[in-house]
């Protein structure tokens, strides 16, 4: 379900209570992605993020999208015990709409140089705009149905072999496929594809990722040899379209 964000100049897809599904601006208003130049300690992030805002005159309501990166993969309880911190923050920010949670969220580990503690990445906001195109950001998302944090129903679980890998990468370009339209984008808007997995079998991306992107693949596609942030997840994507991006 997309929901008006008003206050935020933007709508949202409906996800979990840790996040949103994706983001898509308002008419009047576009997506700003902006990636620090050196990580910091997620909540010293979210100052930095308000520091921002405040400098281009922008509430804090304006923030759209948060990417972290976290020292290793969690257990799903684990997972769900950061997620209990995040959602306080978040929700001491007053950015809620009703009892959903807007923001958008990938959170991945990586396999080199991994952080000693979560970080902030990166973050997504909305700036005003007379002549933007349609500008979102989509989730993170990795091989396990949407609207679930049961890691019981994780795709081909415990198995990495190529045809497995290729089961779970066509399942999670499908969530990105349907997530974009129902947010009223596709795939010619999308100017970055992200994919995360430390499994990258010979043909990966050709069978299971690369025909469905269609003309996205003007634009390529990023690997980033990461793992997804819960154990026995495989496999992850995010893509976003964005006309402005920014290192700060």
């Amino acid at each position: 379900m997309l929901i008006a964000n008003p206050r935020g100049g933007y709508r949202f897809l409906t996800g979990i209570s840790p996040f949103s599904s994706g983001v898509v601006a308002d008419p009047g208003f576009e997506v700003v992605h902006a990636t620090l130049g050196a990580h910091l300690p997620w909540r010293e992030g979210f100052e930095l993020i308000d520091a921002h805002l405040s400098k281009f005159g922008r509430e804090r309501q304006a923030l759209c999208a948060i990417e972290l990166r976290c020292a290793s993969p969690y257990s799903m309880g684990g997972f769900i015990g950061f997620n209990a911190g995040y959602v306080e923050l978040v929700r001491s920010w007053d950015l809620y709409v009703d009892d959903h949670n807007p923001l958008a969220r990938t959170n991945v580990s990586p396999a080199h140089n991994p952080p000693a503690e979560p970080v902030l990445h990166a973050f997504s906001y909305t700036a005003e705009t007379d002549d933007a195109p349609t500008t979102f950001v989509v989730s993170g998302a990795g091989e396990i149905p949407e609207a679930t944090l049961d890691d019981t129903a994780i795709i081909r679980k415990g198995e990495t072999g190529p045809e497995a890998m290729r089961e779970k990468a066509g399942h999670v370009v499908a969530t990105m496929g349907s997530r974009l339209a129902a947010m009223g984008a596709s795939w010619d808007l999308v100017t970055t594809t992200d994919v995360y997995t430390i499994f990258m079998h010979e043909g990966l991306l050709e069978d299971a990722v690369i025909p469905s992107m269609g003309p996205a693949t003007r634009h390529g596609l990023r690997w980033h040899r990461s793992r997804p942030p819960v154990h026995d997840l495989d496999f992850e994507m995010d893509v976003r379209g964005i006309r402005h991006e920014i290192t700060i």
